[in-house]
């Protein structure tokens, strides 16, 4: 392979990277705690929604809801970051290359 051609398989590599990596900014992660918690996330780590069970609000449990919800934000970030690093060795065959 030559210089060039390697050149365009680095750039194509890029591309194919920046429109999965966006597909997956855009994508939906929901999970649920407990019944108590559901918490929404989009791929780029913003949180979408979180929705609390009416039943849960009460002053005993208060503690208990905010460590569901870090618990939930927590385990959305890494299943985020797990289907990242898919993406990035499906793409290039190796994890954090860092295109």
């Amino acid at each position: 392979m030559n210089m060039q051609q390697m050149l365009m398989q680095a750039q194509k590599m890029q591309r194919e990277l920046r429109k999965a990596k966006e597909a997956l900014y855009e994508k939906e992660f929901t999970l649920s705690k407990s019944g108590l918690v559901t918490v929404i996330m989009y791929g780029n780590k913003e949180i979408k929604s979180i929705d609390i069970d009416k039943d849960a609000i009460e002053p005993d449990n208060k503690e208990m809801i905010e460590d569901t919800i870090a618990a939930c934000v927590n385990e959305l970030i890494e299943k985020i970051n797990d289907e990242e690093d898919e993406i990035e060795e499906k793409i290039t065959g190796k994890s954090g290359m860092g295109f």
